[in-house]
């Protein structure tokens, strides 16, 4: 009996899934999110300050 194409499909990728994709350590995701948590922080400042500037500046002109 021939599989379905889609149980193929579903089977392969299963397997390169398991075997064959190198997930990161426990540790690696850690110190990403931590770079990823910071990095947000940062640009969320830059972007309030530059808020507040036009404002200040707006609220100067009118």
């Amino acid at each position: 009996m021939k599989k379905l194409k889609i149980l193929t499909n579903i089977e392969e990728s299963y397997d390169e899934l398991r075997y064959k994709t190198s997930w990161p350590t426990k540790k690696q995701v850690v110190k990403s999110s931590l770079i990823v948590m910071l990095a947000s922080v940062i640009i969320a400042a830059i972007i309030f300050l530059i808020d507040w500037v036009f404002k200040t500046i707006t609220e100067f002109i009118y």
